[in-house]
């Protein structure tokens, strides 16, 4: 992870039309004042901010007991994936940030953003060795160097050399920032370690298809369970499935052994179902529509112990009211007029194994009473007959309503619900679980390339930018209905751009572009803020040269004098101080005629 200075400035962020490449001869770190100037120490708060995300310092003794802890209860394997997994998360974090703090830069200096800020939080010193990068045509390939890396400085102080790598947390780190930066799961691995006596530490990423069968290993640490298929649906399963009997079994983008992420929210999904799937208690998914409650309902079957029985799917939205108790408990023959012949509903069908009920906050009062006798004394009867009937059913049950207002307003059972609410599981929504993107969006290339017959090579970077930042209301299947429609817009064999995505009315923050004083490209929003705010700009201008300054860093490019330093901060106390002269020339530790005269000596309005 690392960057490569370019010696003239890209006309937009989405500069990745051709392979970016460098050898370690030619890769040189950007100018590093522009992060630090994102990292802020509130102590009077107990806070320490880096752009948006609260950070901590904390020992590396302390992080040391907690991985031995973590080992020693839980399990070398366990620990390992739990370590990896939370690298992963952090990772993809800071991707977020990498294109908004340089958005008109090379590919190569966005992407530097990772290791420098790796440093920066002192987990390591990051040297490259090689770097190739194609965002458009999804190529990649990274070699780098860990040297003085804290977390297998910890491992060998408790554990000493030993036949495995152990920079757990930073494999998932470099895997989680490549794949959000790239928007397609890219796996690292540790080919080298210090805790294996060598002299530093070595790692190769590239994306999960290209290490074939050699990375199943390194990729069962990103599955927080064994059915779930961590960053990618290619990886072998463990359960006893495929993916084509999944896809046989449903017609949705995801069948039940494709179930993909590694984002926190995600995973604990997977350990809820995990808990409950030994059992035989009734489970409520809950969240959004879209998110995935019948793929995760699904997959709780697969691995229950009712597996061995079918599967049985009801969408109580979609059945006239009329008709929903005959679809659930079957119908007699001559019931009503069209009921020529006995018919069996869902539960009976059921039998022995799972019934799904989907949006069952829809249920009519009178359905919602039969299906409360029918989970409480495992009996229901069909329309039309008196005679009841033993059904063994394991009931999971989903909704996207607020049960608890629908029953204050009457609309749904109390008694009901609490059947229902045995293990409760909320779903996340899509724009909770933003580190699972990347994953989502590479299955769904893959799946509708292969319907629709198109060779899409990947997304360039402001169509990364833009499903990194859209809300996702439609979540899951909406990302569906976009990615098909970018498939079906985009040149075969080039890239899906923003112009093929959001072509419904959907709302997003477009990038405009405009031409900037020096005559480059640059967003429409940032020349407004600039045209709009000239101080802003003068200070950042101020604080990177300051920067530079204390911590020797950077050229003489813009020279800046002290005469500019100290009109910026008596522009910022003023500001600071809403106009008071007093309080600002308090904050500057001056007196207010001192102010004034600074102030009118240099034109400044007092």
């Amino acid at each position: 992870m690392h960057a490569e200075k370019s010696r003239t400035r890209t006309p937009a962020p989405d500069a990745t039309a051709a392979p970016t490449s460098a050898s370690v001869d030619r890769i040189r770190y950007p100018d590093i004042a522009d992060l630090m100037s994102r990292l802020h120490f509130v102590p009077e708060e107990g806070r320490i901010w880096l752009d948006d995300q609260r950070m901590v310092l904390t020992h590396t003794g302390a992080i040391g007991a907690m991985r031995r802890e973590l080992i020693e209860s839980l399990g070398l394997e366990a620990a390992r994936g739990l370590l990896t997994r939370m690298g992963y998360n952090s990772g993809a974090r800071d991707a977020e940030l990498a294109r908004r703090v340089r958005p008109d830069n090379s590919v190569m200096e966005m992407f530097s953003v990772g290791p420098q800020l790796h440093m920066l939080e002192g987990i390591t010193a990051v040297e490259p060795v090689r770097l190739e990068i194609d965002v458009e045509r999804g190529k990649y390939y990274g070699e780098f160097l860990w040297k003085q890396c804290a977390e297998d400085e910890e491992h060998i102080r408790i554990y000493g050399i030993g036949a495995e790598p152990v920079c757990w947390t930073q494999i998932g780190y470099a895997s989680g920032y490549t794949s959000v930066f790239m928007g397609r799961p890219i796996l690292y691995r540790e080919v080298e370690c210090r805790a294996l006596g060598q002299a530093h530490c070595r790692i190769v990423g590239m994306p999960v298809e290209d290490w074939g069968e050699a990375a199943a290993d390194d990729l069962r640490f990103m599955q927080a369970q064994s059915f779930s298929q961590g960053l990618s649906v290619m990886a072998p399963q463990r359960d006893g499935d495929t993916g084509a009997r999944a896809a046989a079994d449903t017609p949705t983008a995801f069948g039940d052994a494709n179930m993909v992420g590694a984002s926190p929210g995600f995973n604990a999904v997977c350990h809820m179902i995990r808990r409950v799937a030994t059992t035989r208690a009734t489970v409520l998914f809950l969240g959004e529509s879209g998110v995935g409650k019948e793929v995760c309902a699904r997959t709780l079957h697969r691995i229950s112990t009712v597996s061995d029985g079918p599967f049985v799917a009801i969408n109580c939205a979609a059945i006239p009211e009329q008709l929903i108790e005959a679809e659930l408990f079957g119908v007699e023959k001559g019931a009503y007029t069209d009921a020529t012949k006995s018919r069996e509903g869902r539960f009976e069908r059921a039998n022995g194994g799972t019934l799904f009920l989907d949006e069952v906050g829809i249920l009519s009062m009178t359905a919602q009473g039969k299906l409360l006798r029918a989970l409480q004394e495992g009996e229901i009867e069909r329309v039309g007959d008196s005679r009841t009937r033993r059904v063994d059913v394991r009931v999971i049950a989903a909704t996207n309503l607020d049960l608890r207002d629908e029953i204050k307003a009457g609309r749904f059972r109390e008694d009901l619900y609490f059947r229902l609410n045995v293990f409760p599981i909320t779903v996340p929504s899509l724009r909770e679980r933003k580190e699972d993107i990347p994953v989502l969006l590479n299955h769904l290339l893959r799946k509708y390339g292969l319907r629709h017959g198109r060779a899409i090579t990947g997304f360039t970077g402001r169509a990364i930018d833009a499903l990194l930042s859209y809300d996702w209301p439609g979540n899951i299947r909406e990302m569906e209905n976009i990615v098909e429609r970018g498939v079906i817009l985009a040149s075969d064999g080039g890239a899906i751009d923003l112009s093929h995505l959001f072509t419904s009315g959907e709302k997003i923050q477009a990038s405009l572009f405009g031409l900037d004083s020096d005559g480059t490209l640059a967003p429409s929003h940032d020349l407004a803020a600039r045209a709009g705010s000239a101080h802003a700009s003068e200070v950042e201008r101020v604080t990177r040269k300051v920067n530079q300054l204390l911590l020797g860093v950077g050229t003489e490019a813009q020279p800046t004098s002290l005469d500019d330093i100290e009109t910026a901060l008596l522009k910022s106390a003023v500001e600071r101080a809403q106009g008071n002269l007093s309080a600002a020339a308090r904050l500057l530790g001056i007196t207010r005629p001192q102010l004034v005269y600074r102030l009118r000596s240099r034109g400044l309005r007092v």
